[in-house]
């Protein structure tokens, strides 16, 4: 019998926890190119720096070389987007959370907005395996005429093994501030009888990935526009909802089928970079592989 990276994990010999950071701060130069002008990163995470296509703004690739989290486990990732910079960071691949005997991973993200910037922040699927324990902070910074665009794919369970997450613990917190001034937060906490409250019509309505994308700008009003046009593009078993608060534009999905919501979460993120900064109307290479 096979035995599965999370059997292993739990079941093999001890392993000690694990305290990645990763901070990225860029810059833009006397020529108006946005470059790199800190990096910090310690084990498991790496930052690499691929080729960047015609017409593209600086990219920057994390990478978790562990090949995924287990309980104790804790990340950070601290992004500054220096004063008139344009840049796209990406994770490599989906972040795997592996079943826990007790302890929570923890994985907290900084994004820190300087005027005048543009930063992408796009992450891949975080996949939950069953028994598993996140616990996840998202805060972003914005100051005047900054923009960031962001967003994340949550997915319960691996369906390709039958795998559905029934027992464990995830909460994913978000704070948004303007000019160091606190204007939107939102929590999700799935952690007792998970089971029913993701089989609940009124609540998942049996969905297996839930997406959440965010938007902060000075043209909020104009991508919530954006936003209500793109969404109207159905896809089976996917249900999306966009609205505007406090100048921050939220749009959650939730489906039942994942590929197909990471297909309506990429439709709207190519829709939104290509209408308000005139960036290609296309998703990184990382994203397709």
């Amino acid at each position: 019998m096979l035995t599965t990276p999370s059997e292993i994990l739990t079941k093999g010999p001890a392993r000690s926890s694990i305290k990645g950071k990763a901070i990225l701060c860029v810059t833009q130069n006397s020529d108006k190119i946005t470059r790199i002008k800190d990096l910090y990163q310690t084990d498991p995470l790496r930052v690499l720096f691929p080729q960047i296509p015609q017409g593209e703004i600086h990219q920057s690739v994390i990478v978790t070389t562990s090949g995924g989290l287990v309980g104790g486990d804790k990340i950070t990732i601290d992004i500054k987007s220096g004063a008139h910079t344009k840049s796209l960071i990406m994770a490599q691949a989906a972040e795997k959370i592996y079943r826990s005997t007790g302890k929570d991973t923890e994985i907290k993200i900084d994004l820190n907005c300087e005027e005048g910037s543009w930063l992408e922040f796009l992450p891949q699927e975080t996949i939950l395996f069953d028994g598993s324990r996140l616990q996840r902070k998202t805060n972003i910074n914005v100051y005047s005429n900054a923009r960031v665009l962001t967003g994340e794919i949550v997915v319960f369970g691996r369906s390709a093994y039958g795998e559905e997450f029934k027992t464990g613990m995830f909460k994913d917190s978000w704070e948004v501030a303007y000019n160091d001034r606190f204007v939107w937060s939102d929590s999700f906490l799935l952690g007792e009888d998970i089971d029913s409250i993701v089989n609940n019509w009124a609540c998942l309505d049996d969905a297996v990935a839930l997406g959440t994308l965010v938007y902060m700008g000075p043209d909020t009003s104009n991508a919530l526009s954006i936003a209500w046009e793109s969404i109207k593009i159905e896809r089976v078993g996917v249900i999306v909802g966009v609205t505007c608060v406090n100048g921050v534009l939220i749009t959650r999905f939730v489906g039942r089928d994942a590929l197909n919501l990471r297909k309506t979460f990429e439709d709207l993120w190519k829709t939104l970079r290509n209408n308000l900064i005139n960036l290609p109307k296309k998703m990184p290479r990382l994203w397709s592989m």
